[in-house]
């Protein structure tokens, strides 16, 4: 079995996965090769196959995980007791906050969904709908309540989650603005865009 360049252990998927990252993000999918991943990480080409037959499996994990994340992440946000528009405020507070720091796992989930095999296609789209749902059902709750006044739940959805991906494509974190004030601002943005009223109640 190969070993690590000057090692006697082999590196993990996660090391694998590591490294990657930053490459996919920088050169795209098509132009990362999986000798470029090996030399990355340190190993010959060949014990990297004996840890992930393809290079495509390797995009898998990486959009896998970061979706995965979010939505463990998302489950642990305690909206108990929250108005749809509160709840609303803390998704969009938690999405900022949870993506703003991994500008290459956003980049590469948006930007390489065109690079993925059919199998490996359904298995993420199946997790982004889960994650789009969540904004869906907060959305359909504040229409039955007459709190939001939109005329199609999902779009409105899809409308939200589209302004809050542009966030990691300007985002600087010795910019101008800071993280909590970017939340402020896309807060009041997004609740308005779905027609939330509400004067006297966000201080922007």
């Amino acid at each position: 079995m190969a070993r690590l360049k000057g090692s006697v252990g082999s590196k993990t998927k996660a090391s694998i996965q590591e490294k990657a990252l930053p490459l996919i993000a920088q050169y795209g999918y098509a132009a990362v090769s999986m000798r470029m991943i090996a030399d990355a990480v340190g190993v010959n080409v060949g014990a990297l196959y004996n840890h992930v037959p393809s290079k495509q499996q390797i995009l898998v994990l990486l959009m896998s995980d970061h979706m995965d994340g979010l939505l463990a992440a998302w489950d642990a946000v305690d909206t108990k007791g929250m108005t749809p528009a509160q709840k609303l405020e803390s998704f969009v507070r938690f999405h900022i906050g949870y993506n703003i720091t991994r500008a290459d796992d956003v980049f590469i989930s948006f930007m390489e969904l065109r690079s993925l095999e059919p199998d490996g296609h359904k298995r993420i789209e199946k997790k982004r709908k889960s994650y789009e749902e969540v904004v869906r059902k907060i959305i359909r709750e504040g229409q039955k309540i007459g709190q939001f006044n939109v005329e199609d739940a999902h779009v409105a959805a899809m409308s939200v989650l589209g302004s809050l991906i542009g966030v990691n494509t300007w985002y600087r974190a010795k910019g101008r603005l800071s993280k909590d004030k970017i939340e402020d601002y896309y807060a009041a943005i997004l609740l308005r865009s779905v027609g939330y009223n509400a004067a006297g109640e966000t201080d922007v």
